[in-house]
């Protein structure tokens, strides 16, 4: 099976084309545009099903055909999609059925998008058909490059708690736990009087009276992402049966606030990853923000390209407030993409919308035409990408992973905690943060961990991994040499949610030498002062150092005199705990020490908001590496550099300056 669009010429570039918004002489201007732009491909067709099935059974092509041809013949390639991201309004209104509920039993209507249940079997029966329909007659077009299915799973409706996926969650309960008993041990229902003696009385976790029972919640949302991942594959197995040589993708949503989904799980059952990803406009480390997303991405394809679906070229339409983005930010923001793994960088879309929910979403093609700030850049970008072409295949490589995992995050985000100030995406960002101030590459790693694939990382940072059976995977990679560091609400359940007796950090506690008796977060607002001169937020704990050696304890607070940060041998390796809310310089002091005692290479680049990424790959049979410096700082940055600058043509001698709000990419040459 082919694992990347076909036909694409270099770095894909473009965006979703919306053609049916527009009447059909604006066709040829969009296409003799995408030809001045650059853009190769462009994805078609994702929220088109109305006007493809206007009444059931009955298909109007002819538009999509002259649509494809067009594209074709000005050499744009196309990611065809299956239409199947919102159903039309004569299916929801034949078959209310179909429409999801929410967990206090409201339906929710068609008028928006996403207006379906997963377990609907009429859905799927409908969107599985159209695929089928599609997939036949374009076949053979030769602007088809891949397949689009649905589009961003989960988004809207995450969730569906109506009473067919009541059966359905029975149903995978079943396969899951086999037996009502070992359903009533995983769940711990003799507490409240839950036990189940009948597998018709389970229900959704819907609204109740006091908190869900946590196995039911975890359950659940384990069922909710592979409900989901079996439509999207009802879909996929349709296209790659009639198309097997054309690859199939769906836009994740690798992005700070979405959780719905096992992206573990779904990445298994791509052809290709593809993303979608927007910064957060007002926040100031949205660049970092978006360095994170795209590692997790490259993590998820296991460190091969990936495809940047969508983000947007500047202000949304979706955010509280909605910002334009600053001259030269879409071109760092595609840059940043590119450097940490991506083969292409699409848009959120070709031209921005007149009418409907999005019309003040940015677009390639503004709605001020193409004498603008963003048409410019675009262009820019688009020539720029064309003279990297070579880059294309090559690979990211890092010395530190980072653990992540959906299910502990899901499990950390139910209620009765003992802190609502935790976050578990904050969290993982903080450390994230901290590690690419300090110029390390990450690579993002599953939680149920490979020992002889961590063995390639230097130092593996284990942040709130707070679902885990045992900790083995950690301890041999420790064992064999390997540096670790391990923070607070790590190891705390098994996989069901059960608390791992004996004191906490539970499945940890061994290998980190340590033992907390009781939780001691902090007030709203509280700050705890350590005695190296860190402060902490959020949380503490009652610890006690066993075999660890204890690096900081608290000055002040609930805890004085208690062990905050430990570190621990254990056979050839290292192994840290950071039990506390560290904050600030002092997390990054405690990341960049983790890092010099794992013998990990960090650069200060002399200046915050510089980053500097290495892919490496061939060129003409010969091992190449190309440095991507983006910088995303007011000040010029001058870096050690030997080789080609591909965008200006340039030769660096021994140096090479980014300037301020810049990018340079060279292909380096030994010295």
């Amino acid at each position: 099976m082919t694992t990347w669009p076909t036909g694409v010429p270099g770095l894909a570039w473009g965006a979703d084309y919306n053609p049916e918004q527009w009447p059909e002489p604006v066709w040829a201007e969009d296409v003799e545009l995408m030809r001045r732009a650059g853009v190769n491909l462009v994805s078609v067709g994702i929220f088109s099903w109305a006007l493809l099935e206007v009444e059931e059974g009955r298909y109007e092509f002819d538009w999509l055909d002259r649509v494809l041809d067009q594209l074709h013949a000005g050499g744009v390639r196309v990611d065809l999609a299956t239409a199947t991201a919102a159903p039309p309004p004569w299916l929801t209104t034949a078959h209310p059925e179909v429409l999801p509920e929410t967990a206090d039993g409201v339906r929710l209507s068609h008028g928006s998008r996403q207006s379906y249940c997963p377990s609907s079997p009429i859905y799927r029966t409908k969107a599985v058909a159209l695929a089928r329909a599609l997939a036949e007659r374009y076949r053979d077009h030769p602007a088809l490059s891949a397949w689009h299915v649905g589009n961003e799973y989960g988004c809207h409706v995450p969730r569906c708690y109506c009473d067919r996926c009541a059966a359905a969650f029975r149903t995978w309960l079943q396969a899951r736990h086999g037996s009502l008993d070992a359903l009533n041990e995983a769940w711990g229902t003799a507490f409240w009087s839950q036990h189940y003696t009948a597998w018709e009385q389970i229900v959704p976790p819907r609204v109740t009276p006091a908190q869900n029972n946590p196995g039911q919640l975890l359950d659940f949302d384990r069922f909710s992402s592979d409900a989901l991942l079996e439509l999207y594959k009802a879909e996929r197995d349709v296209l790659h049966e009639v198309t097997p040589g054309v690859p199939v993708t769906t836009n994740f949503m690798v992005t700070w606030n979405f959780s719905a989904l096992d992206y573990w799980k779904w990445a298994a059952e791509v052809d290709f990853l593809s993303n979608d990803h927007y910064t957060r406009a007002e926040h100031p480390e949205r660049h970092i923000d978006l360095s994170f997303s795209a590692d997790v991405m490259r993590g998820l394809a296991g460190g091969k390209p990936w495809l940047l679906m969508e983000h947007s070229t500047s202000a949304v339409n979706w955010q509280v407030r909605n910002i334009a983005k600053l001259p030269g930010e879409l071109r760092r923001n595609s840059y940043a993409h590119v450097a940490h793994g991506a083969d292409g960088t699409l848009f959120f879309q070709w031209r921005q919308s007149r009418a409907g929910a999005e019309r003040y979403h940015s677009a390639m093609v503004p709605h001020a035409g193409t004498d603008t700030k963003v048409f410019r850049e675009v262009e820019l970008v688009g020539a720029e990408y064309q003279r990297i072409a070579e880059i294309v295949g090559s690979t990211v490589d890092a010395s530190v992973a980072v653990v992540y995992d959906w299910q502990s995050w899901w499990a950390l985000s139910q209620p009765a905690h003992p802190t609502s100030d935790f976050a578990y995406q904050e969290h993982v960002f903080a450390l994230y943060r901290a590690l690419w101030r300090a110029g390390v590459t990450v690579d993002f790693v599953p939680p149920v961990a490979d020992p002889s694939a961590l063995s390639a990382y230097e130092l593996v940072v284990v942040p709130a991994l707070y679902t885990v059976d045992d900790a083995t995977p950690y301890e041999e990679y420790v064992a064999g040499g390997g540096h670790l560091l391990v923070t607070y609400l790590s190891g705390i359940t098994d996989t069901r949610g059960h608390v791992h007796l004996g004191g906490y950090p539970g499945a940890f506690r061994e290998l980190l030498g340590v033992r907390t008796e009781e939780f001691h977060p902090l007030r709203s607002g509280e700050a705890v002062t350590l005695d190296d001169g860190s402060s902490a937020t959020v949380w503490t704990e009652h610890l006690h150092a066993d075999s660890a050696k204890v690096m900081a304890s608290y000055a002040d607070g609930p805890l004085p005199g208690v062990p905050a940060v430990t570190r621990n041998e254990h056979g050839d390796g290292v192994a840290w705990y950071l039990a506390c809310g560290l904050t600030g310089d002092g997390l990054d002091r405690l990341v960049r020490t983790t890092l010099d005692q794992a013998g990990v290479h960090h650069a200060d680049v002399g200046q915050e908001g510089v980053e500097v990424v290495r892919r490496s790959g061939q060129v003409g049979g010969s091992a190449v590496s190309w440095l991507v410096a983006v910088n995303h700082g007011d000040g010029d940055v001058e870096l050690s550099a030997v080789g080609v600058e591909l965008l200006s043509g340039a030769r660096a001698s021994g140096s090479v300056v980014v300037p301020a709000g810049g990018v340079v990419v060279v292909r380096e040459e030994e010295v």
